[in-house]
């Protein structure tokens, strides 16, 4: 199902003959939970819209393959695209690059398709052909050391269970956590009671034994911004994002420019930075999604 569309920028879906004379290009941000797209031409943005996001990794090759030709086709008909360029989660070796690919082209009508990472997208977004450490605040989390054509060093992000520090998917499992173990405030904790009416077993149920646990820990991410002011919530947030920089960034050298994108990075910005400025590593740009900068990169 379509996640929703955003028709503020002009469709150009009925103009055949001029979106071919364009040079249309066709660039995608995907993460875990959802795909923001946009067309452009000459780093322009003409249409944007979005659909369901997926790990190229961990998702089934048949779920893909729906999101494309059931979401993301129905966008585009009677587009031809020059390029298409699609900055994916867990796109990050040859096998599902080339699925993801593979389903672009059946469903499309393009030339070129170059089919990378979402780091790899986070990084020309934040730096161009600049040098400098690139972050990813999303569902997950990443990060690498990018020397303005590519990726030099890349600390394994490892998924929310293992890695992913200061990602939406961890600091809701942070959140659920105290909560259950009654570690917040009692004034927290009834708010998120009646927010959400979830009981223990539902929590565990939907945790260990349904998929997307990641996607449903990040949804709680509003509730911790909500409740931002809060002490107990605040400390939560920050440590992760220390988590991070310890864990992450201060494996890259030092005195590099260091950028973040993502919803996450955005919307908790002042923790973000006081973090950053702890391990004297303070942000130069955050920015809540790569894709326009993208659209300039890709003229």
């Amino acid at each position: 199902m379509m996640i929703m569309e955003n028709d503020c920028i002009p469709d150009c879906r009925d103009t055949r003959s001029v979106c071919r004379a364009s040079g249309l290009r066709l660039i995608a941000d995907c993460g875990s939970t959802k795909t923001d797209w946009a067309v452009c031409s000459e780093g322009v943005i003409h249409r944007r819209f979005l659909t369901s996001g997926f790990n190229a990794i961990v998702t089934p090759e048949c779920e893909i393959e729906r999101v494309i030709r059931e979401e993301v086709a129905p966008n585009v008909g009677g587009m031809s695209f020059g390029g298409v360029f699609f900055y994916g989660a867990g796109c990050a070796d040859a096998e599902s690059c080339g699925v993801v690919e593979r389903l672009l082209r059946a469903a499309l009508d393009c030339g070129t398709v170059e089919v990378v990472s979402d780091l790899l997208g986070a990084a020309r977004a934040l730096f161009g052909d600049r040098e400098g450490i690139a972050c990813i605040f999303g569902t997950g989390s990443n990060s690498c050391h990018y020397d303005g054509r590519g990726i030099v060093e890349n600390v394994s992000p490892l998924g929310f269970i293992l890695g992913d520090e200061g990602s939406g998917a961890v600091m809701g499992r942070k959140l659920v956590g105290d909560i259950l173990k009654r570690q917040l405030s009692p004034e927290i904790c009834r708010a998120f009671d009646d927010d959400y009416g979830l009981s223990r077993s539902e929590i565990i149920r939907r945790v260990y034994r349904e998929p997307s646990a990641n996607r449903f820990l990040a949804s709680f991410a509003p509730f911790l911004k909500r409740h931002i002011s809060d002490p107990g919530i605040a400390r939560l947030v920050e440590g992760s994002f220390e988590e991070f920089f310890r864990r992450n960034v201060e494996a890259y050298p030092a005195g590099l420019p260091v950028g973040a994108v993502g919803s996450i990075a955005h919307h908790f910005q002042p923790q973000l930075h006081r973090a950053a400025t702890t391990f004297g590593r303070p942000l130069t740009s955050v920015i809540p999604a790569p894709l326009e900068a993208l659209a300039a990169y890709h003229r």
